[in-house]
């Protein structure tokens, strides 16, 4: 008896979730003619991009979870975790340049496609997330990739 549970509970783990697994024809026309109109690299920014004045400007989003955000995080960013991007877009503005940051910058893309698919343009992922921040120098990566051109 408890080998024909485990078996069907095994099986009911795997059945397709209603919604999940059929494919809605419009969320692929969507998908779809964002992907084919979207500029290269037009979701990205490295920090070296931002010179330091700017950051005071732009709304800075660690998508991080809570825990991580209260351990270390840019100084001024606000903490959305990158599921609850969607739910809580109403937080982040339209009119100004939103950087959206994670470790690494793979959960942050996510929650960057998911936005920049309703319509906010404004908003970036921030190439490598804190650790590439911290390894280019943090708000001074700007000044230094600059002396580093020579420029």
């Amino acid at each position: 008896m408890k080998k024909a549970l485990l078996v069907l509970s095994a099986a009911l783990i795997f059945l397709p979730v209603p919604g999940w697994s059929a494919e809605n024809p419009a969320v692929v026309d969507a998908i779809g003619e964002y992907m084919d109109f979207t500029e290269y690299g037009s979701s990205l920014i490295l920090p070296e991009q931002i010179p330091k004045e700017d950051w005071k400007k732009i709304v800075i989003v660690d998508a991080r979870d809570a825990a991580q955000y209260a351990k270390e995080h840019i100084p001024g960013a606000v903490n959305i975790e990158w599921r609850q991007a969607v739910a809580r877009r109403a937080e982040l503005p339209r009119d100004r340049m939103v950087v959206v940051y994670c470790n690494s910058g793979s959960l942050s893309a996510q929650a960057v496609f998911a936005l920049r698919l309703l319509g906010y343009d404004n908003v970036k992922v921030l190439q490598d997330g804190i650790e590439g921040w911290k390894a280019k120098g943090g708000f001074e990566a700007n000044v230094r990739a600059a002396k580093a051109a020579g420029t």
